[in-house]
């Protein structure tokens, strides 16, 4: 099973422009996260949350590929945007790579892992998955072998000054963790407040050993609303309300903590600049303005842990459905966040600004 899903842009995008890139904007691209943008890290691993089976991938050149969706991710998506000519390979198949042989790991590396969370023991209970802290030590040894690309740590940090780092991780820890009891004792072990607090700071932790690696654009992006999921509401009911009201209001309390992070971090580290993509507030709106039909229920059948059944045929109609399986967007989803990512449409997208500014940003000359 995967990562909770930050639920895709329901304001009205119809004034939106089209986000066409000429030529790539930044030297590369670096994705940590959960399922979410894992684009198939996980397919090798004994583990539940794998994607790499039919239905997933059926809209995507090539079929399953570990991707979370019936097509492209939030960060397919943006690759595009970013003028990238090709999709962020993942972990593991970049690492692999000789370092005199080619320059795709220069371009960036997906190190996401479908069920991961910012803690070490988030998801294990579907088997194993690769941590955020676990993603950062991967990118220390993509460092090394492109400091002996370039000729030194000088270089390679000189170039990861100006490469994207994108950061989605979080929600796993609250629905494949606290919210279930039965497999973990943090919520016995923590208030929401308390356990709010010690995920921003084992965050903290991961992104200032990024940047001691040459990450200096780094955006954090925030936990969606996690209480709307499809599974969670048939876990737990909603007793009539629209969405699960506690789950949502631990998102919210943790989104604040990330906010205060990255204030806090543009404060502290003066040559590096850190944005908050507010995905828990594009979820407001009305929908069907967006041509959404189906909000609480995935287009795929999904298993008893809110996976696809494999083999079984989706629903044709799949721009109708927010969710693809009960956790994920489909495509159609992605792409609407990716868009106010890339370009905030409202004033509270991002802060303190979008990814198209952070991209063009000059680190030197802030």
């Amino acid at each position: 099973m995967a990562a909770a899903v930050a639920l895709v842009a329901l304001v009205v995008l119809l004034l939106q422009q089209q986000h066409c890139a000429i030529g790539q904007q930044v030297p590369g691209y670096f994705i940590f996260g959960d399922s979410l943008v894992d684009n198939g890290n996980n397919n090798q691993l004994q583990s539940l949350a794998r994607a790499d089976y039919m239905p997933y991938g059926i809209d995507f050149p090539g079929g399953p590929s570990g991707r979370f969706s019936n097509g492209l991710t939030t960060v397919d998506v943006i690759a595009e945007q970013l003028g990238f000519d090709d999709y962020i390979p993942p972990y593991v198949t970049a690492s692999g790579q000789d370092v005199l042989g080619g320059d795709s790991i220069l371009q960036g590396i997906n190190y996401a892992s479908g069920s991961a969370g910012i803690l070490d023991e988030t998801g294990k209970h579907l088997g194993k998955n690769v941590p955020l802290g676990t993603q950062v030590q991967n990118h220390q040894k993509t460092f090394s072998k492109i400091a002996a690309m370039k000729g030194g740590k000088d270089s390679a940090t000189k170039h990861l000054n100006g490469c994207i780092y994108y950061m989605s991780i979080g929600s796993n820890d609250f629905l494949n963790n606290y919210f279930l009891p039965k497999q973990y004792k943090t919520s016995k072990l923590y208030s929401v407040d308390k356990f709010t607090v010690h995920l921003a700071t084992t965050y903290r932790d991961k992104i200032k050993t990024l940047h001691h690696y040459g990450a200096r654009k780094i955006a954090v992006v925030g936990v969606g609303k996690v209480g709307c999921v499809p599974h969670m509401m048939d876990m737990f009911g909603t007793k009539g309300s629209k969405c699960i009201q506690n789950v949502n209001s631990a998102a919210q309390n943790f989104n604040k903590q990330l906010k205060k992070l990255v204030v806090d971090l543009n404060k502290e580290l003066k040559d590096a600049k850190l944005i908050y993509i507010n995905s828990y507030g594009m979820s407001d709106g009305d929908p069907t303005i967006l041509g959404f039909k189906y909000i609480t229920s995935g287009c795929c059948k999904s298993r008893e842990d809110g996976q696809c059944v494999e083999g079984e045929t989706p629903c044709s109609n799949r721009k109708e459905y927010v969710f693809w399986d009960s956790f994920h967007p489909t495509e159609t989803g992605h792409k609407a966040v990716a868009d106010r990512t890339y370009k905030s449409l409202l004033p509270s997208d991002s802060d303190p600004f979008d990814l198209h500014s952070l991209a063009a940003l000059d680190i030197g000359k802030q």
